[in-house]
C-alpha cells in the first residue's frame, strides 16, 4: 500500500515557504466551478482503519453519515473534492517528527505486532491495524483540502466527512481515538497557502487548544463536558481558566459543562452570550467547526442532549461569521443514527436552508452557572462580554420558594413598574406585617453568585442552597419565636428592564428601601423596628438611613451590619445628629481578616458603634455563625427605650 514513501524518506521537514501569488493548490487536481457554493470531502480509503473488537470509532460512521446526506438528495448538491494523504511537511506544522515517524511505522506492524502492542495502544484509547496509517493521513488530507477550497474563495463551505477523527491528538501523541489533529493542520497549512490568516476553531466537543495556546491568530473555542477534569481527555487544560498563554492569552475560550445531560439550551444560551460576542469581537477570515457530535441526543459516551436542531442552529450562527466562509470537519460522535441525522441538519444549513424552530427552552442551572462563570473569566480578555447580562438568578429564586412554602411568607407588591421589573416577588413578608408592634427588616442581595461563592473553581450552588435554607431555618424560627414581624428585602436586580427609573440607578437600592419604608413600614402598626443589612445590601442600608433619617431616629431600635469582606457603609460626618445616633444604635460584623485590619493594627472607623470579628469567608455562613451575637444585640436593643 502506498503511504507516500517521498514523505519516510526525509529525516527533517523541510520548511514552508508563503507562495508567491497566484497561490499553487496543494492538490494536483484544480477546479473552478461557479455552480457549486459547498463542498464535501469523502474517501471510502478511510475505512481500512477498522477494528474487529466492535469499537465505537468504526467505519460506519462516515459511510452512514454519506448515505444519510445523499438519500436525502443533497449529495448531488455539493462538489466532491479532491482528497488525498498529509504531507510530512504539514503535518510537521503541528506535531513533532516523532510522531509523524510514530504514526508512518504503524502501517510497518506485522499482525504480531499488532496483538503484542493492543494494551499500550489501548492505554491511549487507539486501535490501529495496517490501513490505520493511510486513513489517518486521509482524513488529515481530506480537511486541509476542504480549508484550502474555502480559504481560496473555491466554494464559501465545505464538509469534511473523514475518519479517524483529529481533535485529541496532541504535538507529540496520539490518543482518543485520534492520530493527527487534522483541524490544527488543516489551520496552519491554511494561512501558509492562502491570505487567511485569522481563524476561529470552534469545537462542540473539546480538543485542538493546545496547538494554538500562545496563537492570537487563532481563536479557539470549545464547549465540552468537564466534570471538574474528570471527563476525558482529563486534566484542567479545558477548564474555564485555561485562556492561552503568552501573545495567545485570551484567545483560547472554554466553556466546561460540570456534568453530563447539557442540552440544545444549554449550547445556545452559551452561543448568544460567549461563542457569539467573542467570535464578532474577533472577526475572523474563516471559521472551522470542528464537528465532533458526542454530545447529540443518544450517545451512549457524550451523555448529553442535543438535538439535529440545535446543531443546526449553531451552525447557522456560525455562517454569518467570515461573510460565511465556514468549514465543518467531523470528528467524533459515535451513535450512528445521532451522527448522521445531526450531521444531515448541518449539511441542510451549509446548503442555505433556515435552522428548524426550536422548542421553548429552559436552561439548566448548571448550564447557566457555568455561562456566568466563563463570562467573567472572558470578560478579562473581550469587551463584548457582559456578565452582568448572564447572571444567574438560581440562589434568589430558591430562597424566595422556601419562604413562601415553608413559612407562608407573603410577596409585597410593588406598585411601580420600574421596581416591579427588577425587583417583582424578591421582597417577602410575614403575614402580620401590618399589625406587629415589632418588625425585623432584613436587606440583603441573595442570588448573587459573584458575592455568594467562594470561587469559580469551587462552585457549588447547590451547597449554597443548603446554606440558605438551613440560614433561613434559623432566622425566621427564631423572629417567630419572639413573636417579630419579618420584612424580607432581596436587593439582586434583574439586569434588564424596559422602563426606566427616575434619577440614577445607582442609587436603585436604597429608592426601594425608601419606597418600602414610606408606603409599608410607616403605615403598619410597627413602633421597634430592627434593620439588619448583610452583604452589599449594607450600602443600600446606610445610604436609606442618610434619606429618611428624622423617622429612622425616632423608630428604628438597632441597625445590623453584617458586611464580611465588602466596604464598610458609613454615616457621613455631615450628618452630625444622625452620626452620633448610629453609633450608639448599630452593630458591625466583619471577617477578622477584612482590609479594615492591617498587620493587626486596628483601623476601623471610629463612626461604627460595637464591632465584631468572626474568622469566616463564606457570606452567608458568617451570617449564620454571626446570628447567636445579632439575637442578643437586637434582645437588648428593643428592650431598651428608643
Amino acid at each position: 500500500m502506498d503511504v507516500d514513501n517521498e514523505d519516510t524518506q526525509e529525516s527533517h521537514a523541510p520548511s514552508i515557504h508563503r507562495p508567491s501569488s497566484p497561490v499553487q493548490r496543494a492538490s494536483s487536481v484544480p477546479f473552478n466551478s461557479p455552480s457549486y457554493r459547498v463542498g464535501y470531502v469523502y474517501s471510502s480509503d478511510m475505512m481500512l482503519h477498522s477494528s474487529s473488537h466492535g469499537h465505537p470509532e468504526q467505519p460506519d460512521r462516515i459511510t452512514r453519515i454519506r448515505n444519510t446526506i445523499r438519500d436525502r438528495g443533497l449529495l448531488s448538491k455539493m462538489k466532491q473534492l479532491p482528497i488525498r494523504p498529509v504531507k510530512k511537511q504539514e503535518a510537521l506544522l503541528v506535531h513533532s517528527e516523532e510522531h509523524w515517524d510514530k504514526v508512518l511505522a504503524i502501517h510497518y506492524m506485522t499482525p504480531q505486532d499488532i496483538i503484542d502492542s493492543e494494551s499500550y495502544y489501548e492505554s491511549l484509547s487507539l486501535y490501529v491495524m495496517s490501513g490505520t496509517t493511510r486513513a489517518a493521513r486521509l482524513s488529515c488530507g481530506g480537511v486541509i483540502e476542504a480549508c484550502l477550497a474555502v480559504a481560496r474563495g473555491e466554494l464559501q463551505k465545505s464538509f469534511a466527512i473523514v475518519r479517524p477523527p483529529g481533535h485529541h491528538a496532541e504535538p507529540e501523541e496520539h490518543m482518543g481515538f485520534c492520530f493527527f489533529n487534522n483541524v490544527a493542520v488543516a489551520a496552519k497549512v491554511t494561512q501558509l497557502l492562502t491570505p487567511v490568516r485569522k481563524i476561529l476553531i470552534l469545537d462542540w466537543c473539546n480538543g485542538t487548544q493546545r496547538a494554538f495556546n500562545d496563537d492570537p491568530s487563532v481563536l479557539y473555542i470549545s464547549l465540552h463536558r468537564y466534570e471538574r477534569g474528570q471527563f476525558y481527555p482529563c486534566g484542567p487544560f479545558g477548564s474555564m481558566e485555561s485562556s492561552g498563554e503568552g501573545p495567545g492569552l485570551g484567545y483560547s475560550v472554554n466553556i466546561p459543562w460540570p456534568k453530563k445531560g447539557m442540552g440544545d439550551s444549554d449550547y445556545i444560551h452559551a452561543f448568544q452570550q460567549i461563542v457569539m460576542p467573542i467570535a464578532m469581537e474577533f472577526a475572523p477570515e474563516l471559521v472551522i467547526i470542528s464537528a465532533g457530535f458526542d454530545a447529540a441526543a443518544g450517545d451512549d459516551l457524550g451523555e448529553c442532549f442535543v438535538t439535529p436542531a440545535g446543531y443546526a442552529h449553531m451552525t447557522h450562527m456560525l455562517s454569518g461569521l467570515a461573510s460565511g466562509k465556514l468549514v465543518v470537519a467531523l470528528e467524533g460522535g459515535y451513535n450512528l443514527d445521532s451522527i448522521s441525522k445531526s450531521a444531515l441538519a448541518v449539511v441542510e444549513v451549509l446548503l442555505g436552508s433556515p435552522p428548524p424552530e426550536l422548542p421553548p427552552q429552559q436552561v439548566m442551572e448548571a448550564g447557566t452557572e457555568t455561562v456566568w462563570q466563563v463570562a467573567m473569566e472572558q470578560s478579562k480578555y473581550w469587551k463584548s462580554v457582559n456578565p452582568k447580562a448572564c447572571e444567574p438568578q438560581i440562589l434568589k429564586a430558591h430562597r424566595q420558594h422556601h419562604l413562601y412554602t415553608q413559612y407562608e411568607m407573603l410577596q409585597v407588591p410593588l406598585m411601580t413598574q420600574a421596581f416591579e421589573e427588577r425587583f417583582g416577588s424578591q421582597v417577602m413578608c410575614t403575614s402580620d406585617i401590618l399589625e406587629n408592634p415589632t418588625m425585623v427588616v432584613f436587606v440583603h442581595e441573595f442570588g448573587n453568585l459573584r458575592i455568594e461563592l467562594d470561587g469559580k473553581s469551587t462552585c457549588d450552588v447547590r451547597l449554597e442552597h443548603s446554606y440558605l435554607i438551613d440560614f433561613s431555618k434559623e432566622l425566621i424560627g427564631w423572629i417567630q419565636g419572639e413573636r417579630y414581624a419579618l420584612l424580607d428585602i432581596n436587593l439582586f436586580p434583574r439586569p434588564f428592564a424596559s422602563t426606566p427609573l427616575r434619577g440614577s440607578s445607582e442609587h436603585l437600592s436604597r429608592d426601594l428601601l425608601t419606597y418600602l419604608w414610606d408606603n409599608y413600614i410607616q403605615l403598619s402598626q410597627a413602633k421597634r423596628i430592627v434593620i439588619v443589612g448583610h452583604g452589599p445590601g449594607c450600602k443600600a442600608l446606610v445610604e436609606f438611613l442618610e434619606n429618611r433619617r428624622a423617622n429612622v431616629m425616632k423608630y428604628v431600635s438597632a441597625v445590623v451590619q453584617v458586611v464580611g469582606n465588602v466596604d464598610i457603609p458609613a454615616i457621613p460626618k455631615s450628618l452630625e445628629d444622625l452620626r452620633l445616633w448610629y453609633e450608639n444604635h448599630s452593630l458591625v460584623i466583619l471577617h477578622n481578616e477584612h482590609p479594615v485590619f492591617i498587620s493587626g493594627i486596628k483601623i476601623m472607623p471610629k463612626r461604627h458603634g460595637r464591632v465584631i470579628k468572626i474568622d469566616e469567608k463564606n457570606p452567608i455562613k458568617l451570617m449564620m455563625q454571626a446570628l447567636p451575637l445579632i439575637q442578643d444585640y437586637m434582645k437588648t436593643a428593643l428592650a431598651s427605650p428608643v
